[in-house]
């Protein structure tokens, strides 16, 4: 089991859902840490954990030291991935999960939730996790490791929620590339909730609205 990293925790002390929320390359645990009251969930008993990456050195920045999630070795996000960083974050997700499980959390009222980097990190993880999770929220952002996921996705999650959201000026992770990652996803059968919003790297006010209206929706369809 990896080691839990350092994270910021918002919720009631004893909750009855947790969201496990991956901030984008460079930011860190607080980054959305804002988005919380905006979501307006205060009745449905959520636990916000929003960990830090560790702090690594990413090559298209030239080698600087930043918090990521794994390396980007090539202005071409989706090529010469660092496989390595993105299972050993999915490992470290992977013992968030077991945490909220020890603490009482069902594995079906655990949400992974993240921005970017962290986005793909939680579709990585989610979709080969061996218990089927409560959903993924994947904003901005695109599914690594594809080459490797029709042997090491597990079916336990093949029924998922999944929201995925863009943005159509997005200079950072193109639209084209989240949209191939839907396609892949719905050919291997999985329902996508999908968004598309008129901005660029980002989160904006219509799409917290909508994502609030998903949670909500997840949230009332776990508790019946």
């Amino acid at each position: 089991m990896s080691q839990l990293p350092e994270y910021v925790e918002i919720g009631p002390a004893e909750a009855q859902y947790s969201v496990i929320w991956l901030h984008g390359l460079g930011a860190d645990g607080h980054d959305f840490e804002p988005l919380v009251p905006e979501l307006g969930l205060d009745a449905h008993a959520v636990r916000f954990v929003f960990p830090h990456a560790p702090v690594q050195p990413v090559t298209v920045n030239g080698g600087m030291p930043m918090r990521a999630w794994y390396d980007i070795r090539s202005p071409q996000i989706q090529q010469q991935e660092d496989a390595g960083g993105i299972r050993a974050s999915q490992a470290t997700v992977e013992a968030l999960i077991h945490r909220e499980q020890q603490r009482g959390i069902e594995t079906g009222h655990i949400i992974l939730a993240g921005f970017s980097q962290g986005g793909a990190i939680a579709l990585h993880t989610g979709l080969r996790h061996p218990e089927a999770l409560g959903g993924i929220l994947a904003l901005s952002t695109y599914l690594p490791l594809a080459a490797d996921f029709e042997q090491q996705r597990h079916p336990a999650n093949q029924s998922i929620p999944i929201f995925m959201a863009h943005g159509k000026q997005d200079p950072i992770v193109p639209l084209w590339l989240a949209a191939d990652s839907r396609d892949f996803l719905q050919q291997a059968g999985y329902q996508i909730e999908w968004h598309v919003y008129p901005m660029q790297h980002q989160v904006s006010l219509a799409e917290i609205g909508d994502i609030s209206s998903w949670f909500k929706h997840l949230l009332e369809q776990a508790r019946d």
